[in-house]
């Protein structure tokens, strides 16, 4: 087993040295392996620094001729990747004892059906758990989940991994094949969302997205600079493209909140049936979600397409 680590670099070169040195620190003894450096246009001495790494035989150096974007340059370094694994860092991460193996554990336990598998990420800054996964808000936009299965807090029964709609490509592993037959990251989205754009592709094709709960690494959150800069354009872009598949992954959240908004007041139910069907799909008693949340979801999503016609334009 080979895992080629890919790390896209745009400045932040103190991040990226840390960044470096944990990676070394905790890779698993004898693992084979290579570390791919992308810079993206950076201009902030760490191209400089890069030529400081030539005499370390395992690691590899692109430099983009511009800054073309997380996706672009995530796509180069992949390209030239020969591992069976290739494992997305971003070098504002730091590792921790043991982040890799759970990891590697749920490739194993999953096998080919595996999709893009990521952790448990905790804010530098807070200590605060920041991600466990992402979900589809009521909005039907992506966002973190910030909290752990009750049954984690129960070792060892614990589980070890959870199934999710998405994670983010700030710490996620992902079998080579795999990357190649789904295209990787799509260069329309410009730094947001072409993480969740992948991992919906690769539930499309009869792939597992999880979230190894045993593995932990921190994180310098949304460090580099610009970052958040298109967020509204990428996730529009994402919703005008998977639109019913966003409605279906929240629907379970229109149920709650529907069933929440009555609760006080049962009388008050405009439609007694959506709320009973609504009831056992909220706790997992009915398999598919009720053709009334999913218009409801239909609805918020085309609130959100109103609102962004307005800011962003046609």
């Amino acid at each position: 087993m080979t895992v080629s680590f890919l790390i896209p670099l745009y400045n932040c070169l103190a991040h990226t040295q840390a960044m470096l040195a944990s990676l070394r620190a905790m890779l698993p003894p004898g693992l084979p392996h290579e570390i791919i450096f992308i810079d993206d246009g950076s201009t902030d001495g760490t191209r400089v620094w890069l030529t400081t790494l030539a005499a370390d035989p395992s690691i590899r150096v692109i430099l983009q001729p511009k800054n073309l974007g997380y996706a672009a340059a995530n796509n180069t370094g992949a390209a030239l990747a020969r591992g069976e694994f290739l494992a997305l860092l971003n070098n504002d991460l730091i590792l921790t004892p043991g982040w890799l193996e759970p990891i590697l554990t749920a490739h194993r336990a999953y096998g080919e059906r595996a999709g893009l598998v990521g952790n448990l990420q905790i804010e530098v800054a807070t200590g605060a758990l920041d991600h466990a996964g992402i979900f589809i808000n009521l909005k039907g936009k992506p966002e973190h989940l910030r909290t752990l299965p009750l049954a984690s807090r129960l070792l060892p029964l614990a589980p070890r991994h959870r199934r999710i709609a998405a994670v983010t490509g700030a710490c996620v592993v992902i079998r080579r094949t795999l990357w190649e037959k789904l295209g990787g990251f799509d260069p329309a989205f410009i730094n947001g969302c072409e993480d969740v754009d992948l991992c919906l592709r690769a539930a499309a094709a009869g792939h597992v997205n999880l979230v190894a709960l045993r593995s932990v690494v921190r994180h310098h959150v949304s460090s580099s600079p610009g970052r958040k800069l298109r967020d509204e354009a990428n996730t529009r872009q994402l919703v005008l493209r998977w639109h019913d598949t966003l409605a279906r992954h929240a629907a379970r959240i229109w149920c709650r909140d529907y069933l929440e908004t009555y609760r006080r007041e049962p009388r008050d139910f405009p439609d007694f049936a959506l709320a009973r069907q609504a009831f056992f799909y909220a706790f997992h008693l009915r398999p598919t979600p009720p053709p009334g949340a999913l218009a409801g979801m239909a609805k918020n999503l085309g609130d959100e397409l109103t609102r962004w016609k307005k800011i962003l334009g046609a």
